[in-house]
């Protein structure tokens, strides 16, 4: 990987700064784990020498991948409650603001406002490896916020600090291949999010042809960690079964391929949940692919569908339905109906598309193109898509105004046939399933 050099760099600067330890501060031994922790981010808040800083932040973190379940929960709580902003300082800001309404009194409202926590944050940051540590304590936070609301600032606090740290400035596309460092490819298995890869075989046979691709986004600060990756084929025509797709049988001369498929896009840390990397991944994506195989003329996914099968469930439930114009799921003709109408029509509270994948796709200049029927009959896609796919089309000269048109209103651009489909319905659908 092009970054080795910095992780190197990184991993001997960490090396020497260890050793180094004893220097600054004590450890308290008799002291627990969260306690040691506090006291380092106590410290860490007053300023001090910039090798000092890194290594107290660098023994903060340490002693937060101690901590055990019920003190990560003490310690996040601590940082929402004793790290926020403080009131008197903002009074203040705001009152001068107030008097003066100049550049120089709205920095500091602004600055006022912070809460202590994102510095602290940020300095923990100072240290080698700091980001992704960082990425794993976020994650850890995210597993708590249902039953801890009042942590939500908190996990604001990251995902605003992540959104400058992981801007589209930073991400490196890599191609992946099968001559990849092992590394890499073991990550790729484990974190196949779409469609589980069994075992190295399998891998094998969705990098090593050359009618398939696979790319993945890096950020120096993680090595060789991928932040989100795509797998694609390379086919004949649009596919509408990824079955076909998995199990590659003969494979297309690259001069008679016509269609690039994104059949499997894949985010790898839990703790950069919310930062956009897919729109950009696509986009950069399909650009590389053109400018390699200027005879494509279609970019086009093999999505799954994962909320039809409980909203398509909810309404042969409904009590509002009676048994005449209850929805019948039996046909192909009616279950593509359905999918239509839940695609279409079915609403997020939000106003956005109740279906996660179609809020993405849509969101990044898709349009819905086709919907496929016994697309993918693995226990997975049948439980949540009914086995329907869908796939969405990429037009270059398009995708601006596609995506433009849905942030207007989340207007869902499709072709007119899905369009037809899902003007169909007998009776009113419920637009969102009861949680």
């Amino acid at each position: 990987m092009n970054m080795s050099f910095l992780q190197d760099l990184l991993s001997n600067i960490s090396m020497r700064t260890r050793g180094r330890s004893s220097l600054f501060g004590t450890l308290d031994k008799s002291a627990s784990s969260l306690q040691n922790l506090i006291s380092a981010c106590d410290t860490l808040m007053h300023r001090g020498g910039e090798a000092s800083q890194i290594l107290t932040a660098q023994r903060a973190l340490e002693h937060y991948r101690r901590l055990n379940d019920e003190e990560k929960l003490a310690f996040f709580t601590l940082l929402a409650d004793d790290y926020s902003a403080d009131p008197a300082p903002i009074h203040a800001a705001y009152q001068l603001y107030c008097e003066h309404q100049d550049n120089a009194a709205l920095e500091r409202l602004f600055n006022a406002c912070e809460p202590r926590r994102q510095d602290l944050l940020r300095r923990l940051n100072l240290c080698p490896g700091g980001t992704f540590e960082l990425v794993h304590m976020r994650a850890d936070l995210l597993k708590r916020l249902k039953q801890n609301p009042e942590l939500s600032a908190l996990d604001a606090d990251f995902a605003h600090l992540f959104a400058s740290w992981f801007n589209r400035g930073f991400l490196v596309l890599e191609s992946i291949d099968w001559n990849t460092p092992a590394a890499v490819l073991e990550k790729l298995i484990r974190y196949e999010a779409v469609h589980e890869i069994g075992d190295w075989h399998d891998l094998r046979r969705r990098l090593d042809p050359e009618d398939r691709h696979c790319y993945a986004f890096f950020h120096p600060a993680t090595g060789d960690e991928p932040l989100i990756f795509v797998e694609v084929a390379l086919c004949r025509g649009i596919p509408g079964n990824v079955q076909k797709i998995l199990e590659h049988g003969e494979e297309v001369p690259l001069d008679e391929v016509d269609t690039a498929v994104f059949y499997s896009i894949s985010n790898c840390q839990a703790g950069l949940k919310g930062v956009s990397f897919g729109n950009f991944l696509i986009k950069q994506v399909v650009q590389e692919l053109s400018r390699e195989l200027p005879q494509l003329k279609n970019f086009v996914t093999l999505s799954p569908i994962p909320g039809f099968s409980a909203w398509l469930d909810q309404q042969l439930e409904s009590p509002q339905a009676g048994e005449e114009d209850a929805p019948d799921s039996g046909t192909q003709k009616e279950l593509s109906r359905l999918a239509a109408t839940y695609l279409v029509n079915a609403k997020h509270r939000s106003g956005q598309p109740l279906d996660p994948v179609a809020r993405f796709h849509l969101g990044n200049g898709a349009s819905l193109h086709r919907i496929n029927f016994q697309a993918d009959l693995s226990a997975k896609g049948l439980q949540q898509s009914k086995g329907l796919m869908v796939n969405y089309l990429y037009q270059l000269d398009r995708i601006e105004h596609n995506h433009e048109t849905f942030s207007r209103d989340y207007s869902v651009v499709c072709t007119s046939d899905i369009r037809r489909l899902a003007s169909q319905a007998k009776q009113p659908l419920s637009l969102e399933p009861s949680a």
